[in-house]
């Protein structure tokens, strides 16, 4: 009897041991998937209100936004009425601004990355991310000591080489659908520096997604920034010239 619990322990335990490590692996490729994309597709287009709210100003701002795959987004500005006709373009690593009151067009360069979009906590690196989490970071569960029994947690740690400046990203999803409820971003000093949440899981063209984002800094008290989305469409057919630098002049 010894003998026939040893052979099982040697030979078909480790088996065992590895469809747990494989089912395990596949449920965070699934989850990750579906976090990549939740508001992406090949087209899309959303009609959008952002709240920045500061301990000494607050103030809202409306816009609509187009983007294409990973690589391509649009927006501009409708209100409020002195900023109308702002608009951003982004293509691939590169980035544009147009100020109607100028009448010009300032690429941003590398050295603004990190600086604030529109004042927001938003940064134009946000805004030109073109990374997946399935693809460019390493994904595993974790268990929080705060762990919530609803709720799956991923660590994302950016492959090596990859030109992002979090260290280590922290996402908790339902587990009923694995749509994400909070983000956790860390430096490379493994210090909080932003969160993340997620509010209003409803419908929207077709999807049901998270209609409000909130985004809180960590090394600024008082200060938020609540993104939501009022509409939006997916894999819609959009202009020719949507993502030109001639579109930036358009009103």
């Amino acid at each position: 009897m010894k003998i026939r619990l040893l052979f099982f322990a040697l030979f078909f335990l480790p088996v065992f041991l590895l469809g747990q490590d494989q089912a395990s692996a596949d449920k965070i490729k699934e989850i990750v998937h579906k976090i990549d994309d939740l508001y992406r597709s090949n087209t899309s287009y959303a009609e959008m209100e952002m709240q920045i709210v500061t301990p000494h100003w607050e103030r809202t701002l409306k816009m609509k936004a187009w983007t294409e795959g990973l690589n391509k987004t649009f927006i501009r500005i409708l209100e409020p009425a002195k900023e109308r006709g702002v608009a951003t373009l982004r293509v691939d690593r590169e980035m544009w601004n147009y100020l109607p009151k100028t009448n010009k067009v300032m690429k941003i360069p590398p050295s603004m990355m990190m600086s604030s979009w529109m004042g927001s906590d938003f940064t134009n690196d946000d805004l030109v991310n073109e990374f997946n989490l399935l693809d460019d970071y390493q994904n595993k569960l974790i268990s929080p000591d705060s762990a919530r029994s609803d709720l799956y947690y991923i660590q994302s740690i950016p492959n090596e080489g990859l030109p992002v400046v979090w260290s280590k990203i922290e996402i908790a999803v339902r587990k009923s659908d694995y749509i994400p409820v909070q983000e956790k971003y860390y430096d490379d000093k493994d210090q909080l520096m932003r969160i993340f949440y997620y509010h209003d899981i409803k419908m929207l063209g077709g999807r049901m997604i998270p209609a409000v984002m909130e985004v809180v800094p960590q090394n600024k008290e008082g200060q938020k920034t609540v993104l939501r989305y009022l509409d939006a469409a997916f894999n819609i057919k959009l202009p020719a010239d949507t993502f030109t630098l001639r579109n930036l002049h358009s009103q």
